[in-house]
């Protein structure tokens, strides 16, 4: 099955479990961060925007933001949840917005379900005028390498706990049982193809961000005393160069 086969199909459980104020990562880490970051922006394209919990946070601040998501669901249930942006079907590699039009893109947890990353980025490199900005937010590659993962060691003694890595340089894709019967396909690349693709494409990185999770995180983790070493997020500012 395709990835947007999959999303599709499971769009219902990513609404449940991570919007709506649900999830401690949106609401006490992600969406903060995403208003600091484009507070002022005049127009913004959110790409990949689901419910539309990001765009409804940078509306709120004045901006006027546009909404993008291949999924069908994601975007019937943005637009009943209104609050201010605009929402339409589209593909993060055909952007439905004119060159050099959007003083920023945001795109939230998007990028490692989508297999043309260098199209995609292309994309956002496109649509922004020159000296917009891109806020790129990613599941941190350490977090997201299939085989990565908390390991008990009880062969030890004393017992040790750690974080075993995977092969971290192998793009892979996988397709994860997340919960039980739901499915989600991901694709695994190390931090240096996202890097290379952006510098490729005119957009100048200004700021990386790799926060401890959030204390609700932690708090639903209390078996794993190290995970405030672990980051699970990855957050990269670029700016598009002026041509």
């Amino acid at each position: 099955m395709s990835d947007n086969g999959l999303w599709d199909q499971h769009a219902q459980w990513w609404i449940d479990g991570f919007t709506g104020g649900v999830d401690p990562e949106y609401e006490e880490q992600i969406i903060p961060l995403a208003t600091e970051e484009l507070d002022g922006f005049h127009t913004i394209l959110d790409v990949g925007c689901g419910d539309g919990q990001i765009a409804r946070a940078l509306a709120r601040q004045g901006s006027t933001v546009l909404g993008i998501d291949p999924t069908e669901l994601h975007i019937a249930i943005a637009r009943e949840r209104g609050g201010g942006p605009t929402y339409q079907l589209g593909s993060a590699t055909s952007l439905p917005v004119a060159d050099n039009s959007q003083d920023a893109v945001v795109a939230c947890l998007v990028f490692e379900h989508i297999d043309d990353v260098d199209g995609a980025i292309a994309e956002v490199a496109r649509v922004l005028r020159p000296g917009g900005q891109f806020s790129f937010f990613l599941n941190h590659p350490l977090l997201q390498t299939p085989g990565s993962g908390w390991i008990d060691d009880h062969i030890i003694d004393p017992p040790e706990q750690y974080w075993r890595i995977g092969p971290y340089l192998v793009e892979t894709e996988s397709v994860e049982e997340v919960e039980k019967d739901i499915y989600i396909r991901f694709l695994h690349r190390p931090l240096s193809r996202y890097i290379n693709s952006l510098i490729a494409h005119g957009l100048r990185l200004e700021r990386m961000v790799e926060p401890s999770p959030p204390q609700g995180f932690l708090d639903r983790a209390p078996e794993y005393s190290l995970a405030h070493t672990i980051p699970r997020l990855l957050y990269l500012r670029s700016v598009k160069m002026s041509q």
